[in-house]
């Protein structure tokens, strides 16, 4: 070949001898030079280029030591590789995700701007301390699992110890490393239900069953694993019955399968007290999942999982392995966060808001939805007909705000309707997206 098609650019970042070895590169890929085909001489090529000889001596022996061109002694240089294979990355549709709308979904909390001090102040505490020389406990910070053990057993009625607590990056994280470790089998979720559960199921190569969400479970033949919502049963916000809990357990126990309670929102009940955790009737047959998700921020992405003890070993050796903990940082963090105060205060004042929240929800909507189940927690799911709710969805979005559709979290379920947040969001926010709801409904 007496020349090649390319041109350089003087002006351009790079030097002169890597932006010749791309032109080329970029040839052979596409195929316009096929293998075997031989290039002009150095000489030559710094003549036709009008640049000097080391410009295409730097490039070409770029290109030799890459694989993309070889020397032949007495013969000049040649490619040596096949091009043609490359293809230009698809376009990607464009995704118009309301990125521009305020959410009010299901799991975002109300954070007091008064209590900003103490979490700076928490973080400025992890910026002075010394982090571990290597990989930490792969079960978390020692000091941390002690508190959460005690704040367990204050809270929630278990009486847990600390070694017995594992430290998660999140409610998903803890129901994965659990599945990790079970034997064969499908897992058992409820529907409607948590749809992150679920991806997380589906993930793992297991299989999904559907429990309807309102029924008495009765029979786990076959299955693995149950995932519940039993303190307020996502998304309907139901307290799951004392005598369902029982036959629950019981059918565990028959199957041989594990119970696993997500108690991701139980401290935000403002009607009653806090309703007992699952796991305090039967340690030995439920994995009990907690999270900061709810109470300090999703971001914070950090969980706990009290597992049973045959499950708690598989999950720590695992672990132990694959150091799959919770980032030192973040643990540090959520120890100071305890200790100060911040999260019972955080927990206290937005109890407070979401008790005069949910109401206001409820005297907007009741004229023209039925309330799934009790208030409670950061959000209230409304019955009401499919068409119905695209058109108050759709309104919501024109007001510049995002409201879930309740048949998103089903599978085998038709339940429709609405499921409204309550806790991401400022009053005024509320009051202007509760108004789109009812203009759409009324």
């Amino acid at each position: 070949m007496s020349t090649l098609p390319v041109t350089l650019d003087r002006s351009a970042p790079g030097s002169l001898p890597a932006q010749l070895s791309a032109r080329i590169r970029e040839l052979v890929v596409a195929g316009t030079l096929a293998r075997g085909d031989r290039l002009p001489s150095s000489r030559a090529l710094a003549v036709d280029l009008g640049v000097s000889r080391s410009v295409t001596e730097q490039a070409y022996e770029q290109l030799l030591a890459e694989g993309w061109l070889e020397a032949r002694r007495g013969a000049g240089t040649f490619v040596a590789a096949a091009g043609g294979a490359a293809r230009a990355a698809p376009r990607r549709r464009p995704v118009h995700a309301p990125a521009d709308l305020v959410r009010l979904d299901a799991g975002t909390p109300w954070i007091d701007p008064r209590h900003a001090a103490g979490w700076r102040r928490a973080w400025r505490e992890v910026s002075t301390a010394r982090p571990p020389r290597g990989y930490d406990d792969p079960r978390g910070l020692p000091e941390l699992r002690a508190a959460l053990a005690d704040r367990l057993g204050r809270t929630r009625g278990l009486a847990v110890d600390p070694d017995e607590v594992v430290l998660t990056n999140g409610t998903t994280d803890g129901l994965r490393h659990v599945a990790t470790v079970l034997p064969p089998g499908p897992v058992a979720l409820e529907d409607p239900g948590y749809r992150a559960a679920v991806e997380t199921v589906r993930g793992l190569g297991r299989e999904v069953r559907d429990l309807p969400a309102l029924a008495p479970v009765t029979d786990l033949t076959g299955v693995a694993a149950a995932y519940v919502t039993p303190a307020h049963q996502h998304p309907l916000g139901r307290v799951m019955p004392g005598s369902d809990r029982v036959s629950l357990l019981a059918a565990a126990e028959a199957a041989g399968a594990v119970v696993v309670e997500d108690d991701y929102d139980s401290e935000f009940r403002y009607d009653v007290a806090p309703v007992p955790a699952l796991a305090s009737l039967d340690r030995s047959r439920v994995a009990y999942l907690g999270t900061a998700a709810k109470s300090v921020a999703p971001s914070l992405r950090l969980g706990w999982l009290v597992a049973p003890p045959d499950l708690l070993d598989r999950v720590n050796a695992r672990r132990a392995i694959t150091h799959e903990g919770a980032p030192w940082p973040v643990q540090r963090a959520y120890l100071a966060l305890l200790r100060d105060g911040y999260v019972d205060k955080v927990v206290r004042t937005a109890r407070r808001v979401y008790a005069e929240r949910a109401p206001r929800v409820a005297a907007a909507l009741s004229p023209y939805a039925e309330l799934a189940g009790p208030l409670a927690g950061m959000y209230s799911t409304w019955l009401l007909p499919q068409a119905d709710a695209l058109r108050a969805r759709e309104a919501a979005r024109r007001a510049g705000f995002e409201v879930n559709l309740l048949s998103d979290y089903g599978r085998s379920s038709r339940s429709t309707g609405l499921v409204v947040g309550f806790g991401g969001v400022t009053d005024e926010e509320l009051d202007r997206a509760l108004a789109a709801l009812t203009s759409a409904l009324g």
